[in-house]
């Protein structure tokens, strides 16, 4: 029967070998009812996102249908991009069916979302009722033809068609269905019928566990071989009678080329299953013609793919278990050093198996490179030996090898720790709580503008409260915060200090207790100006503010500098012992380096964070020691200014010289 192509957007349904079964009409899609099954609130799952859709776009956008209550773009813990969907909460469960009727499948961004009733009971997803699943559909056909087609059978929950990293449809779709009896109706009316002139299967969605299952007993029981190292000789009679030898052969077939040369392999099935399973016992690897047969159960290319990559990574985590503890990377080499050199550095520690500097393209060095040692005693030695030692000119960083995949998991873990610290020191200083790059909070309204007050540790921006909470400073009578006073913004530096209806600067007492901490380097809390101890930089004015006057050229001549502060400022935050003892070794660091840094800031401004970099290269307990000294804290900075001015001296040489 011929059969005309058919728009995506207008999917047909058509028989084959049949005359046409008209479906059901279909209705207008009257979005689920507020039950306690399928809308328990307002809540709407928004799914499909470009990871750049944030949730000012996504408030937009629902606003207009009615007030937003709340919105949340589900984000990664450590990374904080966008995971791909959403969770938009109104106020009104009449406004979310009129978001779920108007903005499903409409484009966000370039790319259509999809909207559904947010399930908070994983058990209607997780038991799979109502859940159909539809294979061989035309790549034309998307999540709204899909819907539209299926609409007409039950009330759909969730309709998804798979799709690749490039957005293109895979050939198969899902659809959720409300009720059993609605999945029932869709599958005996669609499955064997055209959709776009193609056949489509319909049938019950069934879990991966259970394919698997089904598969792993399909695999026990099979009939089919493959058959590789066939001599080129081999015609297909004699192929067919080496295994008839086993029993009954249903087909066997050697593949040629386009030429009729032989591909040296073929298949080969047999009617029952004991007679296969005889004949690769007795022809693997047996020698037929000179070349030894490969005689196996035949595969489809994903399973073979799938067992692959699991001897891959088999033979991968064998090799790091063997290497565990013995293998050591060293970097900030020296570009003269090459494998021989490296190799004398580290013989003194113990037996080493392997020894290489990495090289680029032309034989030059990268700059670091692996040594492997025999035992694990032997790599610890040289750990705790050579770490930081200086080979030429460069102190060497030398540690266990690991791989990337574990290097990342570390390096998030430490970038959560650092912010765990931040929220601690935040609270601790009595800010505001919240946690950083949370999700917006949007009071309702139509017409509310979004309002920030938890000021972001890492940055100084402000940042909002969490999810499903009001902001805790009430800005004026706005619905959804908490009246009273509104606390006034902290003012960006320059502001004039005791202008009229301007907020004071941050360090100056306001009305009702001490001042408020401002944000400072690394994510520390930075003492008020003024306080006891912060010496500005000699012989550098005081910042002026925009908002003064300028000050004439012919007015009194500046005061005379006093004499130059010491090396090492009196001003710093007190450090929470308790706080320091339960902390790992990485956060006691960062917490030592800020409060060094804070001590070295008022003496030397623009190389604080150069020799906090130099000190942090000490022990823990060293740095403590420089915390309780400051004689000892004195020399130390001293001289580290002292190395920085060799080398600034020895960089400037040869410029000179030209």
């Amino acid at each position: 029967m011929s059969v005309s192509p058919v728009p995506a957007s207008e999917v047909a349904l058509q028989v084959s070998d049949a005359p046409t079964i008209p479906p059901p009409a279909a209705p207008s899609y009257n979005p689920p009812p507020p039950s306690v099954a399928s809308a328990p609130s307002a809540s709407l799952y928004v799914g499909e996102l470009d990871p750049t859709v944030s949730e000012a776009n996504l408030f937009e956008i629902f606003n207009m249908i009615g007030p937003v209550a709340s919105i949340r773009v589900c984000r990664d813990a450590v990374t904080r991009r966008s995971l791909g969907y959403a969770y938009v909460n109104y106020l009104n469960a009449s406004d979310g069916e009129r978001a779920l009727e108007q903005l499903n499948y409409s484009l966000i961004k370039g790319r259509a979302c999809r909207i559904m009733w947010s399930q908070r009971d994983p058990a209607l997803r997780k038991t799979g009722q109502g859940n159909v699943f539809i294979k061989n559909l035309d790549e034309a056909i998307d999540n709204k033809a899909l819907h539209d087609t299926f609409a007409a059978f039950g009330n759909v929950l969730s309709c998804k068609v798979a799709t690749d990293e490039q957005g293109r449809s895979r050939g198969y779709g899902y659809v959720h269905y409300e009720t059993a009896e609605a999945a029932e109706i869709a599958i005996k009316a669609v499955n064997g019928m055209l959709l776009n002139d193609k056949k489509v299967y319909v049938g019950y969605h069934i879990s991966r566990k259970e394919r698997q299952s089904k598969l792993d007993e399909m695999r026990s029981q099979f009939t089919n071989l493959y058959v590789k190292n066939i001599d080129p000789e081999v015609t297909e009679e004699e192929f067919v009678e080496l295994f008839n030898n086993y029993g009954a052969v249903t087909s066997a077939v050697i593949q040629f080329d386009d030429d009729g040369r032989s591909k040296g392999f073929g298949f080969v099935n047999f009617e029952e299953h004991e007679q296969a399973q005889a004949a690769v016992d007795g022809l693997h690897e047996f020698e037929y013609k000179g070349k030894k047969l490969f005689v196996s159960r035949a595969q489809k290319k994903s399973e073979r793919e799938d067992e692959l990559r699991k001897t891959y990574e088999a033979a991968k985590q064998e090799k790091m278990s063997k290497y565990q503890g013995v293998n050591l990377y060293i970097k900030n080499l020296e570009d003269d050093i090459d494998d021989e050199k490296l190799r004398a550095e580290f013989e003194p520690f113990g037996t080493i198996t392997s020894c290489k500097v990495m090289c680029d393209e032309k034989g030059t060095s990268k700059g670091f490179g692996f040594v492997c040692f025999s035992s694990p005693d032997e790599a610890t030695k040289a750990v705790a030996d050579m770490n930081n030692k200086i080979i030429g000119t460069k102190p060497l960083y030398v540690s266990l090898a690991q791989r990337r995949e574990v290097r990342r998991q570390q390096l998030e873990s430490q970038i959560a720790q650092r912010n765990q610290i931040r929220l601690q020191q935040a609270a601790a200083a009595g800010l505001s709580g919240g946690y950083i790059n949370g999700p917006m909070y949007y009071p309702p309204g139509p017409d509310c503008t979004l309002k920030v007050v938890v000021l972001n540790m890492s940055s100084g921006l402000p940042i909002p409260a969490p999810y499903g909470q009001a902001p805790t400073q009430g800005y004026g009578n706005m619905p959804g915060y908490p009246r009273g006073a509104p606390r006034p913004p902290i003012p960006r530096e320059g502001a004039p200090a005791n202008q009229p209806g301007i907020p004071r600067p941050t360090g100056a007492p306001g009305a009702n207790g001490p001042p408020v901490p401002r944000p400072g380097p690394q994510g520390s809390i930075a003492p008020p100006r003024g306080a006891p101890g912060v010496v500005p930089p000699a012989g550098r004015p005081p910042q002026g503010y925009k908002g003064n006057p300028p000050v004439p050229r012919n007015g009194p001549p500046p005061a005379q500098a006093g004499p130059v502060p010491p090396a090492v400022g009196t001003g710093t935050l007190p450090l929470d012992t308790a706080l320091l003892s339960s902390a790992s070794p990485m956060e006691q660091k960062q917490m030592l380096g800020e409060v060094i840094y804070m001590k070295i800031v008022p003496a030397q401004p623009e190389l604080a964070g150069k020799i906090t970099g130099m000190l942090l290269e000490m022990d823990n307990s060293e740095l403590l020691h420089l915390l309780e000294s400051p004689d000892a804290m004195a020399a130390k900075v001293n001289e580290a200014l002292a190395v920085l001015q060799e080398f600034t001296q020895r960089d400037d040489a040869p410029a000179g010289a030209a």
